[in-house]
């Protein structure tokens, strides 16, 4: 490996980690890394390239998040850097990280489930009450929870409530 590709590969791997401190806006626990929205470092003529994946095209968050990326990325150092949207293929909760999910029950938000398991994922418009997902309660880990509402704080999120502890929560839902 030449000394020119070894400084390169330095750098992508010091842009990770400056990655895994840049907070996501709306959930402020998980790093945009934990999130899964960092598809690719790469380096080139123009600088460094950090390819971002938003979870989903009308998301409000992602000019605050291609901002805080590269102010990150140049208070670490790193030179010159862009940010690239990449919308296909298209997030899926998937590609949140064991530790984001982890991360996301610690605040208090039901992480979602998998999504990608081999098999065609159908699309419901109204699920049956009955037919919901039984959530684990972040605050006492029981069970015995319901559905409010389809949409908590965001889109991306439903509202629960806990029937054990009566403790409202989020649940990040899988897509």
């Amino acid at each position: 490996m030449s000394t020119q590709n070894a400084a390169q590969s330095e750098r992508v791997k010091q842009a990770w980690a400056v990655l895994s401190t840049v907070l996501d806006p709306e959930v402020p626990a998980l790093s945009v890394r934990d999130l899964g929205i960092v598809r690719d470092v790469l380096i080139d003529e123009q600088g460094m390239e950090i390819i971002l994946t938003p979870t989903y095209s009308g998301c409000p968050a992602t000019e605050v998040i291609e901002q805080d990326v590269l102010a990150a990325i140049a208070a670490a150092g790193l030179g010159a850097a862009r940010v690239t949207l990449r919308r296909a293929p298209a997030w899926t909760t998937d590609w949140i990280s064991e530790d984001g999910k982890r991360k996301l029950f610690d605040y208090g938000i039901a992480p979602p489930g998998p999504v990608l398991d081999g098999g065609a994922v159908p699309i419901r418009f109204m699920a049956r009450q009955a037919q919901l997902e039984r959530l684990t309660c972040p605050q006492c880990k029981s069970q015995n929870t319901e559905r409010l509402s389809a949409f908590g704080a965001t889109a991306c999120k439903a509202l629960y409530r806990c029937l054990a502890c009566k403790e409202p929560f989020e649940h990040f839902k899988p897509i």
